[in-house]
């Protein structure tokens, strides 16, 4: 897969890391607003092309699939743009807050017949897969209860994080994870409640929330960036339950399965979790695979996200059964 990489985002140096550990993804240019700033970073990271401007990568021909590390607010906007090129497109997360846009989004891949797909890339990671075939399987019981948490502190108030334009705000930036995992585990919620904390640039810091499922399974999830860093996930079910300590960025990887007074430490391979991502893409292009990660997935992401910001604002309970 013959990459391109719109921005130079500080996320780059991550997806580079997985691309250069892969045999089937190539990275063959990159694009900043600054033409003198894109061939630097070309240089800098043994990219063949750096162009001044992100119409000039998707006009090159040797480009067949693109990763954007834009601001939120231009996810969509580029993700079409790229589609329309003839570009295959890993957009980061999330793809959008609006159910509308993301369709949107899709509704150019389906015409353009290319691939589109969603940047969550712990999804890949075999702890994740092994999290999910636990639950699914009854290694808890009923699922009941999901909580989790994502944090840490942004001191710049210039990081577009914290930029309301840009669609910054913890519950988009990381609070997106806490949504993500908990869909994967429960389904899509039926209802949410939520609280936010907004901070001077009018973005929340810190957001509360939880959110109600088919059958009583209920989540609570909290995200920061005023907060000290944390990371976990916990599912708990009528006979037990699991505990993954780092469960978005999985620096180590490993479960805890708790039945009764019984512990059990489930030990899972820990491969790149972006080289995972990249190559799922690849072979999807190829017609190997399918992608792991596509329009149900994206538009129930982004659901869930309206509806806890629509509680969140309003201070009542929002209802999504139907939507």
């Amino acid at each position: 897969m013959k990459l391109g990489i719109l921005s130079t985002a500080r996320i780059n140096r991550a997806v580079l890391t997985g691309a250069r550990l892969s045999d089937r993804v190539e990275v063959v240019a990159v694009a900043s607003r600054e033409a003198a700033r894109a061939v630097a970073y070309a240089r800098e990271h043994g990219i063949p092309r750096g162009y001044g401007s992100y119409e000039a990568l998707l006009s090159d021909d040797g480009v067949e699939a693109v990763y954007i590390s834009l601001p939120n607010s231009l996810h969509v906007p580029w993700s079409i743009r790229a589609l329309e090129a003839g570009k295959h497109v890993l957009c980061e997360k999330p793809l959008d807050r609006r159910p509308d846009e993301v369709e949107r989004a899709f509704d150019a891949a389906d015409r353009a017949g290319r691939i589109l797909m969603e940047a969550f890339m712990y999804r890949h990671h075999p702890q994740t897969k092994r999290l999910a075939e636990l639950v699914a399987g009854g290694a808890i019981g009923e699922l009941r209860l999901v909580r989790s948490c994502f944090s840490f502190t942004v001191a710049d108030e210039a990081n577009v994080r914290l930029s309301a334009e840009l669609d910054g705000g913890s519950l988009m930036d990381v609070g997106c994870y806490c949504v993500s995992g908990t869909r994967l585990l429960a389904g899509e919620p039926e209802s949410v409640t939520a609280h936010q904390v907004v901070g001077p640039t009018g973005v929340d810091l810190r957001f509360v929330a939880t959110m109600g499922f088919a059958g009583g399974a209920l989540a609570h999830f909290d995200s920061g960036l005023d907060l000290p860093s944390r990371s976990e996930l916990e599912a708990i079910g009528s006979e037990g339950s699991i505990r993954v300590a780092d469960p978005w960025l999985i620096r180590s990887a490993g479960l805890e399965l708790r039945r009764g007074d019984h512990l059990e430490a489930i030990q899972v391979e820990n491969p790149n979790r972006y080289q995972l991502e990249l190559e799922n893409l690849a072979d999807a292009i190829r017609g190997e695979a399918e992608p792991l990660l596509g329009r149900e997935d994206a538009v129930g992401q982004a659901r869930a996200i309206d509806a806890l910001y629509r509680a969140a604002t309003g201070g009542d309970g929002v209802e999504l059964t139907g939507a």
